[in-house]
């Protein structure tokens, strides 16, 4: 089992920045891809970004030039630094882990509340 906790969510005004940040623990050494989504309301669950163990990383439209996505292997953490916040950008944001390869789980933390006032 892989635990995941989120923290750095809260409230911010649009253009200002902020640090997302998620630590795996329990039985981590399987992980490869972790990452974000987010889930604003009335909305469906998207993808923000994520990133494998190598480091190859996937942002979704609306993330691609204002968030950057990082870990810290020997951490097990995963980061996601949010720049010029927009409204649209609250949401509840989850972190997310793949584990395994032939046999594969996936794991979400609780998510983090993330509220951008215009």
């Amino acid at each position: 089992q892989v635990q995941l906790v989120e923290s750095g969510g809260g409230l911010v005004q649009s253009g200002e920045s902020l640090r997302l940040s998620c630590v795996a623990t329990g039985s981590t050494l399987g992980i490869n891809t972790m990452g974000w989504y987010r889930q604003a309301p009335g909305k469906e669950r998207e993808l923000v970004a994520v990133i494998t163990s190598g480091g190859t990383t996937t942002y979704a439209d609306s993330a691609k030039d204002r968030f950057t996505i990082s870990r810290d292997n020997a951490k097990n953490t995963v980061y996601l630094q949010m720049n010029s916040v927009k409204p649209e950008d609250t949401a509840v944001y989850y972190c997310y882990a793949r584990w395994g390869s032939t046999y594969v789980r996936l794991y979400w933390g609780k998510g983090t509340l993330v509220t951008v006032s215009s």
